[in-house]
C-alpha cells in the first residue's frame, strides 16, 4: 500500500465516522423529534443529514463530473434559502437516510476511482479547480462540524450523548452527578461574569 492509499483510507475513515454518527443520532426518535428546530435558526437532525448529503453529492459528484441525485445546496444556488437544512412533511426519514447512504457509496466510488491529486472543477464558467485531497479534507471538516451540531441537538432532545450509542467517550456519572457538574460550571461562569461586569 502506498502512502497515498493510506491517506485516502484515513480521510475516508474520519468521514465515515461522522456519517455513522449522523445516523445514530436519529435512532429511537419520533418523526417530530428528528425534524423539530432546536435553535433560533431552525437547526434540526434530519435537516443536517439532508444538508451533508447534498454537500457530498456536490463535492464528490458534480465537481468530479459524476453527478448523483441529491438535494440541491441553497448556498450553491441550487435551492431556495435553507431548503437543504430541513425536511418537509412529505420527505420521509427513510427517503433522506437512504439517499445519504446511496450518496456516500457514490462518494466512496469517486474516491476509489481517482488519485488524491486528481482535479475537479466547481460548476460555472471559470470555476476553480480543486484536488480530490482538498475536497476530502473539506468534507471531513464540514461533516464533522455538522455532526457536532447533531450532538448538541440530540442532547437537547433526550439527553443522549457520545459518538455512538453506548459510547464510553463521556465522563461516567448518573443524572445527579451531571446536574451537580452543570451547576458547578454555571457557578464558575457567574463568578467570572461578575468579575468582568464589576
Amino acid at each position: 500500500m502506498t502512502d497515498t492509499d493510506q491517506f485516502k483510507r484515513d480521510l475516508l475513515l474520519y468521514l465515515q465516522d461522522a456519517r455513522d454518527a449522523f445516523l445514530w443520532k436519529l435512532d429511537g426518535l419520533s418523526e417530530y423529534d428528528v425534524r423539530r428546530p432546536l435553535t433560533p435558526t431552525g437547526t434540526n437532525l434530519l435537516g443536517l443529514v439532508k444538508h451533508v448529503t447534498g454537500a457530498e453529492a456536490f463535492y464528490l459528484g458534480t465537481v468530479f463530473g459524476r453527478p448523483v441525485d441529491a438535494p440541491g445546496l441553497w448556498i450553491a444556488g441550487d435551492a431556495e434559502p435553507n431548503a437543504d437544512l430541513w425536511a418537509t412533511a412529505d420527505e420521509s426519514r427513510e427517503e433522506i437516510t437512504g439517499r445519504y447512504r446511496r450518496v456516500w457509496a457514490h462518494s466512496d466510488a469517486t474516491v476509489e476511482a481517482f488519485g488524491l491529486d486528481a482535479r475537479g472543477a466547481l460548476p460555472g464558467e471559470g470555476g476553480p479547480e480543486l484536488s480530490l485531497h482538498r475536497v476530502l479534507v473539506h468534507l471531513v471538516a464540514e461533516t464533522q462540524r455538522h455532526a457536532g451540531h447533531a450532538d448538541v441537538v440530540r442532547e437537547l432532545i433526550d439527553g443522549a450523548t457520545g459518538l455512538r450509542r453506548g459510547s464510553e467517550d463521556m465522563a461516567p456519572g448518573d443524572e445527579a452527578w451531571w446536574r451537580d457538574h452543570r451547576e458547578r460550571v454555571e457557578s464558575a461562569a457567574r463568578e467570572a461574569g461578575g468579575r468582568t461586569a464589576g
